[in-house]
């Protein structure tokens, strides 16, 4: 039986007569059984809710009420449930959610499945129909965005912050597997080529004349590489590739990019590296510092004159893997994974009408020139970018690890930036050996706004995983993106 219990708050105008407004309800959050009940059924009516087309576990309900203030909430499997994205009071019947209506009724639009082109599903009840203020014991209103206890947050940094500080870069290290570094005298041409049959985005470069490890190939290198030859308005051939070694373009690359002294002379950066027995914090740290995506673990070169040993790549997914391990059966320790992620100051969201603390996220179109996309990841300074449909929803993403896929068949000898689209620029890699990036079958790793930050976290630690883009249910607008490194930043403080 369900408690109708005596109303904390009263409707608002509710009055014989008065327009009525159609009114969506959403409960995102799964479950098999969900019904909607609220004080405008007076607690006795409970309204079942049905799964939206497309995304089983956003469950909707429509209910036409009068303008005014109301309570809600869910009854989900058995049991009551309010949700916390919501604003919501503490009453009477327990914790409920308020919708406080202020306008004259507009049609509801249809939800679409989200491959029903032109389609727009928001997962949140309406938000141009409601404000969000509550009303309180004391008849005052107040806002209710509810914010994340600085103590939780000050706890679940402090047993992070612990736990890699106790463990080192060795329990990184795989019992078994390779890692590939290449030589600079080699070709870039023969090096990209590498990076693209091996499926990976990064390679140490190993010195054989000074015997040490003196940077990486990255590929952001064959981005600048074919925005230079582009810009000299020579045509890309094979012949020009062949002539660069990785030395001659790394050194060229220091004259035109690096940064100079007080000399004016170009100023070399040695290579970011970590040591076996650096802590992880260490290691997690040089990598946000240092703006790279890896970092080589690498064994100082003996007494004995032996060359130092390269051991592994280390990267931020993988670190993230190790806290998932050790907190899997303690997660009281971290009080704030259960939260859902829009309560945090993470990532890069759009911002809201009004909000001047949001930034925009760039997002392309698939018919955009990929040499768009290759100005737009150097001069952003991010490693992906979405590329949406007309309606700004995620139908892919171009990332830097991409650019690979045009040593295919040596497309890059055969085409111009400007004349690719980067709807052709992926599907080059579509079949590729070992696409770097792919999870479970997808490119893109996607979250609800109301998901909990532990459900993103578990995505970033899958190996390939660096960013996760937050959409809309059904609809898969794009509203924000977080990466591992924005993950990082927030857990160390």
């Amino acid at each position: 039986m369900f408690s109708s219990g005596t109303e904390f708050l009263q409707e608002v105008a509710g009055v014989s007569g008065s327009a009525l407004v159609p009114t969506r309800f959403v409960w995102p959050y799964g479950g098999r059984r969900v019904f909607l009940t609220g004080s405008f059924t007076r607690w006795s009516e409970h309204l079942p809710m049905s799964p939206v087309e497309g995304c089983p576990t956003v469950f909707q309900a429509i209910c036409s009420l009068t303008p005014g203030l109301h309570q809600y909430k869910f009854f989900v499997d058995g049991e009551w449930r309010h949700d916390e994205c919501q604003p919501f009071v503490t009453g009477n019947d327990g914790i409920v959610n308020t919708i406080y209506l202020t306008r004259e009724p507009n049609p509801v639009p249809a939800l679409s499945s989200p491959g029903t082109p032109n389609s727009r599903m928001s997962m949140d009840i309406d938000h141009e129909a409601f404000q969000h203020v509550v009303a309180v014991s004391d008849g005052t209103m107040q806002d209710t965005a509810l914010r994340i206890s600085e103590a939780d947050i000050k706890i679940s940094r402090h047993h992070i912050s612990t736990f890699l500080s106790a463990h080192t870069a060795y329990d990184l290290l795989p019992n078994s597997g390779k890692v590939i570094a290449l030589d600079v005298n080699l070709p870039v041409k023969q090096a990209f080529h590498i990076l693209y049959e091996q499926g990976i985005p990064v390679a140490p470069l190993w010195d054989s004349i000074r015997g040490r490890f003196v940077g990486v190939l990255s590929a952001l290198d064959f981005i600048l590489i074919l925005q230079e030859l582009g810009n000299r308005g020579s045509n890309l051939t094979e012949e020009e590739l062949e002539i660069h070694t990785i030395s001659a373009w790394k050194e060229g690359k220091h004259q035109t990019y690096g940064q100079l002294d007080e000399h004016g002379r170009p100023l070399r950066r040695r290579i970011v590296h970590a040591g076996p027995y650096d802590s992880l914090k260490d290691v997690a740290l040089k990598i946000l510092h240092n703006k790279v995506s890896t970092v080589p673990i690498i064994r100082s070169s003996a007494q004995d004159g032996s060359f130092p040993q390269l051991l592994h790549l280390a990267s931020l997914s993988e670190i993230l893997r190790c806290i998932c391990r050790h907190f899997k059966h303690s997660s009281s320790s971290l009080p704030i994974l259960l939260q859902p992620i829009c309560k945090f100051p993470l990532g890069t969201w759009l911002p809201r009408i009004g909000d001047q603390s949001g930034r925009p996220i760039t997002m392309l179109r698939a018919n955009a020139s990929l040499s768009l996309a290759l100005s737009l990841l150097v001069q952003a300074e991010v490693s992906a970018i979405p590329i949406v449909d007309e309606n700004d929803s995620l139908v892919d993403t171009y990332s830097r690890s991409d650019i690979t896929a045009l040593a295919k068949d040596t497309v890059y000898a055969k085409m111009h930036l400007d004349e690719m689209s980067i709807h052709q620029a992926l599907q080059l890699g579509q079949d590729a050996n070992s696409p770097y990036g792919i999870f479970n079958g997808q490119r893109c790793q996607m979250c609800l706004p109301s998901d909990p930050l532990q459900k993103v976290i578990e995505r970033l630690a899958n190996p390939g995983v660096r960013r996760v883009i937050i959409v809309e249910a059904g609809s898969k607008r794009v509203e924000g993106i977080i990466s591992l490194g924005d993950v990082f930043r927030f857990l160390l403080g």
